[in-house]
C-alpha cells in the first residue's frame, strides 16, 4: 500500500432536499413547528455550528480537519466536529427545534459515517485537500434524516480545495 502524506483536509458536507421547517406528526415523530439543522462540536451536544433553515434550498458547512496514518487505523480524518466512537468517526448534524427566543431543542441526529469513505477516496482528497459529502436531508416518511448516513444517501467524492 503507498504511504499517504498527513496534512490539512476541508470535509465539505452539501446537503439538499430539506424537509422544511415544520413536520407534522406520525409514528415515533412527534412534529416540530420551527426546524433548523448544523454541525455538532465534537464531544459538545450543544456547540452547533453554523444552524441552518429546514426550509433552505441547500445548506453546507466547510469542516477543517487533519488527516493523519497510523498502523492500527490507517489513514483517518481528525478535528474539532469529528467524533470518534466504538464503530468509528463520524459527524453528527444534528435537527432541532428553535423556539420563539431563538433557543435550539434537539430532536433528532445524523452519523454522517466517515467509515463509508474508501481508502482510496479518502487518500485522494488528502493529495487535492478536499473531501466532499453530499446527501439528501429529507427521509422517506419527509422528516429529517436521523440514523447512519451512507450510500447511496451520501455521495462521496475528492476534489480539489480552493
Amino acid at each position: 500500500m503507498a504511504a499517504h502524506r498527513s496534512g490539512e483536509v476541508t470535509l465539505r458536507i452539501i446537503g439538499t432536499d430539506l424537509p422544511g421547517l415544520s413536520c407534522p406528526p406520525g409514528g415515533d415523530f412527534p412534529g416540530y413547528a420551527n426546524i433548523h439543522v448544523a454541525v455538532q462540536r465534537k464531544d459538545a451536544p450543544t456547540e452547533l455550528l453554523d444552524l441552518q433553515r429546514g426550509d433552505a434550498q441547500r445548506v453546507s458547512w466547510s469542516l477543517p480537519c487533519t488527516a493523519s496514518t497510523s498502523e492500527a487505523e490507517g489513514l483517518v480524518l481528525n478535528g474539532p466536529y469529528i467524533q470518534n466512537r466504538l464503530g468509528g468517526r463520524f459527524v453528527y448534524l444534528s435537527w432541532v427545534d428553535v423556539d420563539a427566543e431563538g433557543r435550539p431543542t434537539m430532536l433528532r441526529r445524523g452519523k454522517l459515517l466517515l467509515s463509508a469513505v474508501t481508502p482510496h477516496m479518502l487518500a485522494e482528497a488528502v493529495e487535492r485537500g478536499q473531501l466532499r459529502a453530499r446527501l439528501t436531508m429529507t427521509d422517506e416518511k419527509g422528516h429529517p434524516v436521523c440514523a447512519r448516513l451512507i450510500p447511496p444517501r451520501v455521495q462521496w467524492n475528492a476534489e480539489s480545495s480552493g
